[in-house]
C-alpha cells in the first residue's frame, strides 16, 4: 500500500492532456476505457518474479523485464524505458535500454523527509524553483517539456 504514494496526488491534472483527443471528436468514454486498460497492463509488469520474455514479445511490449530498467538507478538505465504498453515507442525515440544488470532501484538522491505532503510536492517546488531562475521562454520550455 505504501507503494502507491508515488502515484502523485496531483497526477489527475494529467487530463488537460485527454482534452485535445475529446475536441477531435473521439468520446470521452473511449479514452477513458483504453487509459484502465494501460492501466490493468501495468500491474503485471511491476515484478521481478517473470523473467524476459521471448525475443518477438519483448520487441514490441513493455515487458517486466524492460520496466525493472525503468525503476533502476544503475547510470545505464536512468531516463530509459518510458513506455506503459508498447516498447516500440522508447526504441523509436532512442529511450529503450536493455536489461544487462541487477537494477538498484531506489532515487538518485535521497528525500530530504518522510513527510506525505512533502513526498507529494516536493518535485513540483523543484520545477518552480528551476523556473523562476530560467533567463529565457527557450529554457523554461526546455524545463518543463525537456529530459530530466
Amino acid at each position: 500500500m505504501a507503494t502507491s504514494f508515488r502515484n502523485s496526488w496531483t497526477q489527475h491534472i494529467k487530463i488537460i492532456f485527454f482534452l485535445p483527443v475529446w475536441l477531435s471528436g473521439i468520446h470521452p468514454v473511449v479514452t477513458f476505457t483504453c487509459y484502465q486498460i494501460d492501466l490493468l497492463y501495468q500491474f503485471w509488469i511491476h515484478t521481478e518474479v517473470i523473467p524476459k520474455l521471448p525475443r518477438w514479445f519483448e520487441s514490441i511490449f513493455v515487458t517486466p523485464s524492460h520496466h525493472r530498467v525503468h525503476h533502476g538507478k544503475n547510470e545505464a538505465y536512468l531516463d530509459k524505458n518510458f513506455g506503459t504498453t508498447f516498447i516500440i515507442w522508447d526504441r523509436l525515440f532512442g529511450t529503450f535500454q536493455e536489461e544487462t544488470e541487477k537494477p538498484v532501484y531506489g532515487l538518485t538522491k535521497p528525500v530530504e523527509s518522510k513527510n506525505v505532503v512533502y513526498l507529494n510536492f516536493h518535485e513540483w517546488q523543484a520545477i518552480f524553483r528551476e523556473v523562476r531562475k530560467a533567463k529565457s521562454a527557450r529554457e523554461v520550455t526546455q524545463i518543463l517539456f525537456g529530459p530530466p
